[in-house]
């Protein structure tokens, strides 16, 4: 499993990606982001699914972006063009695959600022070629394991924040997939581009980098929970004093009608309809 994500806000755009790789029972370390930087050219790239079909879409893409034919001057003109060498890899692999009982699969956040683009953009990158771009309402995209760090992420991410806030709301998503799952750890790549500047910055953090980091944001989760106390007290009396429960199979109205009756007779309060 892989976790890949991409971030984009007022200043800029940001994206992390681990380097666990699974085979089987194996795991291997690789890097899932590749830097295309040219002039007044500024991309990126992560992705998630087989790594040979990674490997191979990215390497037509670079052999396009080599050739004087190109004449790419919009992040959407660049996707299309990455997206075509994505079908054409499906094209010459996808039979093979299928007689080895593999789908064909690989998901793509590709993201930059090309030179006649006012601003950067971020885009996902299906396995069938075909795209969206990543707007100021979900400023991000996850590629890989969604489940844990998404809930983070739409508690606290927002468009107009800032990249420092992107890199600190990142990490704690990643902790929380790191946590959670067994093939999604350290070293963890990030890149950063900060709009206008056709300059990409990229750093590997290592597991004893991040320490900090995860102590204190477990400390903080554990503080949080505690100080909730107040909060759930009359909600756990409700639950002790209720009435014991009877075997039912569905929800029906009267039955809950009833429970509900139940329960304020057993707070000593009636409420009447107004």
């Amino acid at each position: 499993m892989t976790f890949c994500l991409g971030m984009k806000c007022e200043d800029g755009l940001l994206a992390i990606a681990d380097t666990r790789i699974t085979s089987g029972n194996e795991m291997s370390m690789a890097k899932k982001i590749s830097i295309h930087q040219v002039s007044q050219h500024s991309m990126f790239i992560l992705t998630s699914g087989l790594r040979s079909l990674r490997d191979k879409a990215i390497t037509y893409f670079e052999e396009r972006l080599e050739s004087s034919e190109h004449d790419l001057q919009r992040m959407y003109q660049a996707a299309n063009a990455f997206a075509e060498e994505i079908r054409r890899v499906r094209t010459e692999d996808k039979p093979w695959l299928g007689e080895g009982g593999l789908s064909f699969d690989l998901h793509c956040i590709f993201g930059g600022q090309l030179a006649q683009d006012t601003e950067p953009h971020l885009f996902l990158i299906y396995p069938e070629g075909n795209w969206i771009e990543v707007r100021p309402g979900t400023p991000y995209v996850i590629i890989g394991e969604s489940r844990y760090g998404k809930p983070i992420l739409d508690r606290l991410w927002r468009y107009n924040r800032s990249l420092e806030d992107g890199l600190r709301v990142a990490l704690l998503a990643f902790d929380a997939t790191r946590t959670s799952t067994s093939d999604v750890d350290c070293p963890l790549d990030a890149v950063m581009y900060r709009s206008d500047t056709w300059e990409l910055r990229e750093q590997r953090f290592t597991a004893p980098d991040l320490a900090t980091v995860q102590r204190q944001w477990q400390r903080a989760i554990t503080m949080a929970a505690e100080g909730l106390k107040p909060a759930t007290k009359e909600l756990y009396d409700r639950l002790a004093h209720a009435p014991v429960a009877v075997t039912h199979f569905d929800d029906l109205a009267e039955e809950v009608a009833a429970l509900e009756a139940a329960q304020r007779q057993a707070r000593g309060g009636t409420s009447q309809a107004r």
